[in-house]
């Protein structure tokens, strides 16, 4: 390829532009205001144009934009009619081009696209057999694995397009035209080919709409090769229409044509986006609502169910402002919006993968090793509880982090230029010391609490007693309320709060409170001196304020007692006078049995040492600890004498250790014969003069025995 200097003064590209700007009317008014501002500028001392903009107005700016788009737009129809005479010119033979010259052009493009989409044809079939049996390869393999894949896929791929774009070269320079020597018609072809070809395999890198096996994102195959067979037509039409034919046809045409071919184009790429919006409206409305429709109320869940109510008019009302940019400002203004666009969806995409990456680990059950699970049962379930909560956090923060860089892509915000101004970087600082606070606090918390749960498994370490159980629960409360509060304050104080006022206000409401809350202080009070003293713990059988049963929950102002009918009663200490603990040190089984007058005494002791021996033999035996304490005779009775025997038990288990007692006295009375007393009633029928009783005669019945006559008389006398 070779080249030809052309004297600057002589340069024909230099009168060409010339022309193109002399019939265009908008860049005519552009190049006049130009040479105006210059001239001013000159007279005024080289003031510049850029405040005088400045100072034009926001209305202004927008009547220019709205003047701006109307006569590009006039200009458009006027240059799309003049194109159409131009062409009727041409057929009716009275066109002043050169058509032999088209014709050559025509013939020579032609030999070059047929070559290019010859070698192109047999490089994607080649491709194409190589990236098959690699999809069948890593088919069912991790992600990983189908990633390399992927990157090997998409290297096939530009082997492929860049064998078919040098074929196109090494004809063009050897067979076409003059040898060793290329046109630009040429040029302009192989290169908008190379473009368009390359846009295509990252679209195919992307979508692998005819291998699944190494596609990475969530579609199947009719949504990938849907939105691939669009997506590739919508990029040929425009890529080649703007890198080539347009190129082309402004060599030998004038501006207006070509912009009119442009507009034409652009507005049937907008009706085809737009018909292509309308048409997945409903698809992606549905998987924007799957995360609320799933059960999610998040932040992100909720703003993904507003977009998918609105998404389709964004995207439609983009695409226009799009066209409306490039209409009214297309060296300018089109240029930063596609690069906004082009940057703001890379960081959605990377936003998006880091998001379901969080998601997954949301999603990812924590599992500890089977020793730490034996030591500590209830770390792997408060790891479970708290690990979605700080991930989806994480996410939020994701989410606002992709919010502001959009931002700084559009030059909303100038994120990057405050965080390297001091204000900056003394906030950024402030809130990453605050969130490390914050994650050190929560590792001290779940660190606190691992502890309090190892210093209570009884299968490890010593076994706690209730005083330790009670005293821990205390602590493991005392110390989250204390942790809390030093966390607060050391976040606030990071975040440039003098927490000085925090502190005096706090201690003026603590004695407002202690004078107007007496009760509450007067349980607490009471509260910390039961403490001292270790009257009850929890699990202790107590009686505290009239009520009877087992001290569930202790804390510093209250107890709370279950009784006997399962009830929970909630004392607070204030209106505690006695405490009666039943399970401090040992317990007392005191058996008092009511015997008849007329048994032996000692054949009664013999009798309920039976039973104690028997008692011990049993499972409450392990739990004696000490001999039958015999007391005797304590009190008579009116139908009955009383002796008592105590048994010396571990706390706790003299009720179960009596009522097995209970039971073998009985059994065993039974089987002695000795009575146990019971109010009854004795019919006395008088006596005669010899003082003897008559014999009571009571006839029965078949229906009714004489022992049931005997009974009902009796108790009607009684």
């Amino acid at each position: 390829m070779t080249t030809t200097a052309v004297p600057a003064q002589a340069s024909p590209s230099s009168l060409d532009d010339l022309v193109r700007i002399l019939e265009d009317d908008g860049l005519r008014t552009e190049l006049l205001q130009r040479l105006k501002q210059r001239q001013v500028g000159q007279e005024n001392g080289e003031v510049a144009a850029a405040p005088a903009e400045a100072e034009s107005g926001f209305a202004r700016g927008i009547a220019e934009y709205t003047k701006a788009f109307a006569e590009q737009s006039a200009a458009a129809l006027s240059a799309a009619v003049q194109t159409f005479r131009q062409l009727g010119s041409v057929v009716s033979g009275q066109s002043r081009f050169e058509m032999v010259r088209l014709r050559d052009v025509g013939l020579a493009l032609g030999f070059v696209i047929a070559a290019i989409l010859g070698s192109f044809l047999m490089a994607r079939l080649l491709a194409e057999r190589l990236q098959t049996a690699l999809s069948r390869r890593v088919a069912g393999l991790s992600w990983p694995a189908r990633s390399l894949g992927l990157l090997v896929a998409v290297a096939v791929d530009l082997a492929g397009v860049a064998l078919a774009w040098g074929a196109g070269y090494l004809l063009v320079l050897n067979l076409v035209g003059t040898t060793g020597r290329i046109t630009l018609e040429q040029t302009l072809l192989l290169n908008a080919f190379l473009a368009v070809e390359l846009v295509k395999v990252a679209m195919r890198a992307v979508l692998e709409p005819r291998h699944p096996a190494m596609r990475l994102m969530p579609l199947d195959d009719t949504t990938a090769a849907y939105w691939y067979f669009w997506l590739a037509r919508l990029v040929s039409l425009l890529g080649y229409t703007f890198l080539f034919v347009a190129p082309v046809l402004g060599l030998y045409l004038p501006p207006a044509p070509v912009q009119a071919l442009k507009v034409l184009v652009v507005m049937s790429a907008l009706v085809i986006a737009i018909l292509i919006i309308l048409q997945n409206r409903v698809q992606v409305r549905r998987r924007l609502f799957a995360a609320r429709e799933a059960g999610r109320h998040d932040l992100l869940a909720q703003a993904s169910h507003f977009a998918g109510q609105f998404w389709h008019v964004v995207a439609i009302l983009y695409l226009v402002g799009v066209f409306f940019v490039w209409l009214v400002n297309p060296l300018r203004a089109l240029p930063f919006v596609l690069g906004a666009t082009v940057e703001s969806v890379a960081i959605g995409i990377i936003g998006g993968l880091v998001i379901a990456f969080v998601s997954r680990l949301v999603n990812i059950s924590v599992r500890l090793p089977e020793d730490v699970r034996l030591r500590l049962p209830l770390l792997e379930p408060r790891l479970r509880a708290f690990a979605p909560r700080v991930m989806q956090f994480v996410r939020l923060l994701i989410l606002f982090g992709v919010l502001l860089m959009i931002a700084q892509a559009w030059q909303l915000l100038d994120i990057l230029a405050w965080l390297s101004s001091a204000s900056g970087q003394r906030l950024a600082g402030a809130l990453v010391s605050a969130g490390l606070i914050a994650l050190i606090g929560l590792a001290i918390y779940v660190a606190m609490l691992s502890w309090v749960e190892y210093r209570l498994n009884p299968d490890f370490g010593t076994v706690p007693t209730a005083r330790e159980k009670t005293l821990l629960a205390l602590f493991r409360n005392a110390f989250t309320v204390a942790l809390a509060v030093l966390v607060v304050m050391l976040v606030l104080a990071q975040l440039g709060l003098n927490i000085a006022p925090l502190l005096a206000g706090a201690g003026v409401l603590g004695l407002a409170i202690g004078f107007g809350a007496q009760k509450l202080v007067q349980d607490i009070i009471t509260g910390v001196f039961i403490q001292f003293e270790n009257v009850m713990n929890e699990g202790d059988v107590v009686q505290v304020g009239g009520k009877s049963g087992v001290v569930e929950r202790l804390t510093i102002r209250s107890v709370s007692i279950r009784s006997l009918d399962g009830t929970v009663h909630l004392i607070p200490f204030s209106s505690v006078d006695h405490v009666s603990n039943m399970m401090r040190g040992f317990s007392f089984h005191v058996a008092e049995i009511g015997v008849a007058y007329r048994e032996n005494i000692p054949e009664v002791k013999e009798a309920m040492e039976e039973a104690f021996e028997r008692l011990r033999e049993t499972e409450h035996g392990e739990k004696i600890i000490g001999p039958l304490d015999m007391q005797g005779i304590t009190a008579f009775g009116d139908s009955a004498i009383t002796v008592r025997a105590r048994i010396k038990t571990l706390p706790g288990a003299q009720w179960g250790a009596g009522r097995a007692y209970n039971e073998l006295i009985k059994e065993i009375f039974d089987r002695r014969g000795i009575e146990i007393p019971f109010p009854h009633v004795t019919l006395y029928m008088g006596e005669d003069k010899q003082g003897k009783a008559p014999p009571l005669r009571v006839e029965g019945r078949a229906d009714r025995p004489a022992a049931a006559f005997t009974a009902a008389a009796a108790g009607a006398r009684g």
